[in-house]
C-alpha cells in the first residue's frame, strides 16, 4: 500500500490544465453553496476561474446526480442568448471515474451576491433596485428564449438524465421530478407538513395544467439573490453574473418564477416583469393555469428545500428554522394546487387577459 497522501481534487484538475503552483497568484472558497466544492483561482498571467468539484459525500437527493452535467449544459445554452453575464466554461468533465474525477472550471464573474451588496450597504440606494429588477427580467426573459435542441435524445427534464432519457412531454419530466423527490423524502423520513400520500396526489390532480408547455425552455430553477451578482458604483449598479446553473432543467419557463420571488410574489414585481416583456416578446399573462403551474413548481422547490435537509445533515435548530420558513409555503401551494385555483397572495383568482399577452407555453 502507498503510503503517499492522496492528492486533492483541486490539485488533479489544475494538473490536468497544465497549471503549477507558481502558476496561482490566490485561491479562495466562496461561501454560501451547500453542494458542490467550490474554489476560486486566480492565475498569475490575470485568468480568473471557478473550480467545481462533486462533494465528498455521497447522501444526496435522487436528481442531485452528476449535477455538474447540468451546469456545463446550462452555460453551454445560455451562451446563445448572448447575455455577458454567463460565465464561460473552460473545461469541464463529466465522469467521476477519469484519473481527475468529475470537475467544471468556468470563467469568474465580477461582483458581490445581490442580497450581500443590500445587506453590507442598506439597500442599492439611487434608484438602483428598480432599475436592477429590470435589468435581471431582461435577462431572463432572454435565457428563456433559448430551447433545448431538437433531435434524437431531446426533450424536458435534467440533462443530466437522473431518472433516465428526457421526456417528450413536460408532464411526463415534472411528474418523474417530483416523485422522485417525494421518494427522497420517504427515504429520508422527511419532516413534511402532508403525509407524501396526500401531496403526490395534489400534485397529480393538477397535472394536467402542464400540457400547455410544449416547448423545453432553458431554466435555471436556482435564481435566488445569492446566485446574482451585482458589480458598479451605487447609483449606477449592473448585473455582472447569473451563476450556479447546476439545477437547470429543460421545461417550462414559468418555473423561474419561484426563486426569482422566492418565498414573495412575482406577480407584485412590476419593474421585473416588465423588463422580462421587452425581451421575451409579449407581457406575461397570469392566467389560473399559469398560476396552478407556478403553484406546482412552488411545491416543487418547497419539497427539495425541506428534504434536503436530512442527507445534508443540519444540525436540529437550523432544520427546524428551515422547516418553520420552508413549510408553511408548502401547505399555501399545496392548498391552492387542491383548490382547483392557484390564488396569489392577494387572494386575487385571476387576471384578465391582455391581448399579445404570454402565458409561459
Amino acid at each position: 500500500m502507498s503510503d503517499q497522501a492522496p492528492v486533492a481534487p483541486l490539485a488533479r484538475v489544475l494538473a490536468a490544465l497544465g497549471v503549477r503552483e507558481r502558476d496561482i497568484a490566490s485561491r479562495a472558497t466562496p461561501t454560501g453553496g451547500t453542494y458542490n466544492t467550490v474554489t476560486r483561482v486566480t492565475l498569475t498571467d490575470g485568468r480568473d476561474w471557478v473550480v467545481k468539484t462533486p462533494p465528498p459525500h455521497t447522501a444526496a437527493l435522487r436528481y442531485e446526480r452528476d449535477l455538474l452535467v447540468n451546469e456545463v449544459a446550462f452555460y453551454t445554452a445560455a451562451a446563445r442568448s448572448g447575455s455577458p453575464t454567463i460565465p464561460r466554461v473552460v473545461r469541464g468533465e463529466p465522469d467521476p471515474s477519469s484519473p481527475t474525477g468529475a470537475y467544471l472550471v468556468m470563467t469568474a464573474r465580477p461582483g458581490r451576491p445581490w442580497h450581500e451588496v443590500s445587506m453590507t450597504e442598506g439597500g442599492t440606494g439611487g434608484g438602483d433596485e428598480a432599475r436592477l429588477r429590470r435589468e435581471l427580467g431582461q435577462l431572463v426573459g432572454r435565457l428563456h428564449t433559448v430551447a433545448e435542441p431538437s433531435g434524437p435524445g431531446s426533450g424536458f427534464g435534467y440533462p443530466a438524465e437522473p431518472f433516465g432519457p428526457l421526456a417528450p412531454t413536460w408532464r411526463t419530466a415534472f411528474t418523474a421530478m417530483t416523485e422522485a423527490v417525494l421518494a427522497d423524502a420517504e427515504t429520508y423520513r422527511a419532516r413534511l407538513p402532508y403525509p407524501v400520500g396526500r401531496i403526490r396526489t395534489v400534485l397529480a390532480g393538477a397535472a394536467h395544467a402542464l400540457d400547455e408547455v410544449t416547448r423545453p425552455a432553458l431554466v435555471h430553477f436556482d435564481l435566488w439573490p445569492g446566485n446574482l451578482l451585482v458589480t458598479g458604483e451605487p447609483g449606477a449598479r449592473t448585473i455582472g453574473g447569473i451563476i450556479d446553473g447546476e439545477r437547470m432543467f429543460w421545461g417550462d419557463p414559468v418555473a423561474d418564477f419561484v426563486s426569482l420571488a422566492l418565498f414573495g410574489d412575482i406577480e407584485r414585481d412590476r419593474d421585473f416583469l416588465d423588463g422580462y416583456a421587452q425581451s421575451s416578446g409579449g407581457e406575461v399573462e397570469f392566467t389560473e393555469s399559469l398560476r396552478t403551474r407556478y403553484a406546482l413548481y412552488r411545491a416543487y422547490l418547497c419539497l427539495i428545500m425541506l428534504v434536503e435537509t436530512v442527507p445534508r445533515g443540519l444540525d436540529p435548530e437550523a432544520a427546524d428554522e428551515t422547516r418553520e420558513l420552508v413549510a408553511p409555503h408548502l401547505v399555501e401551494a399545496v392548498e391552492a394546487i387542491d383548490a382547483g385555483k392557484a390564488v396569489d397572495a392577494s387572494g386575487a383568482a385571476g387576471v384578465s387577459p391582455r391581448p399579445g399577452a404570454w402565458s409561459g407555453g
